[in-house]
């Protein structure tokens, strides 16, 4: 890569970087590319050469964010650590995800093309990652083996279907959001004891 590809990646990511900052804290809608070209210090046309539409900007700042988590995710999957602290681990980046990312945000991802990408990371990546975490979890003893791997797919699905829709999660509060990730892993039962 030459000096001006560099260049061209660099402005890339600082418009990615600012487009995310403030879209995570005021929502798609709320911003503008103006905004986002002073936040970013480059010229609104430089985004558009770039992007080509806000709307372009938003896909590409949705899916660096879904891989850069896939990749914490992959990293917390390969850990040489037991399977409740691996579980521990993804919950507690959940947490703090929920922490830095605004309602609006949620409710402002109703665009279909962006939504299309949500879908196909969650299919192609997510739920694939997720099932070999599951797999993991059977071959150590701490999940049920008698939960088919049909129920478990149905059961990422049906939680999978609620969180694209922001506006179900939208206005619930983050303790509300962190107790749902609590659910998903542990049931209404609740952590098991230590005997």
């Amino acid at each position: 890569m030459d000096g001006y590809q560099r260049r061209t990646e660099k402005k890339k990511e600082s418009i990615r970087k600012a487009a995310f900052e403030l879209f995570s804290t005021y929502g798609v809608e709320k911003v503008s590319i103006a905004e986002i070209a002073k936040k970013a210090n480059v010229s609104p046309v430089s985004i558009y050469n770039y992007f080509g539409s806000k709307e372009e900007l938003t896909k590409a700042v949705i899916e660096e964010f879904f891989n850069t988590e896939m990749e914490k995710f992959e990293k917390i999957f390969h850990m040489d650590i037991p399977f409740p602290k691996k579980v521990e681990k993804v919950l507690f980046d959940r947490m703090e995800l929920t922490k830095s990312i605004s309602t609006d945000f949620l409710k402002s991802i109703t665009d279909p093309a962006i939504q299309k990408v949500i879908e196909d990371w969650t299919y192609k990546k997510a739920m694939p990652a997720m099932m070999e975490l599951i797999e993991q979890g059977r071959q150590s003893g701490y999940i049920n083996p008698q939960i088919s791997i049909e129920s478990i797919i149905l059961y990422f699905q049906i939680f999978t279907e609620a969180i694209q829709h922001p506006e179900l999660i939208a206005n619930q509060n983050k303790q509300s959001i962190i107790d749902l990730g609590e659910l998903f892993f542990y049931g209404l039962i609740g952590k098991p004891r230590e005997d």
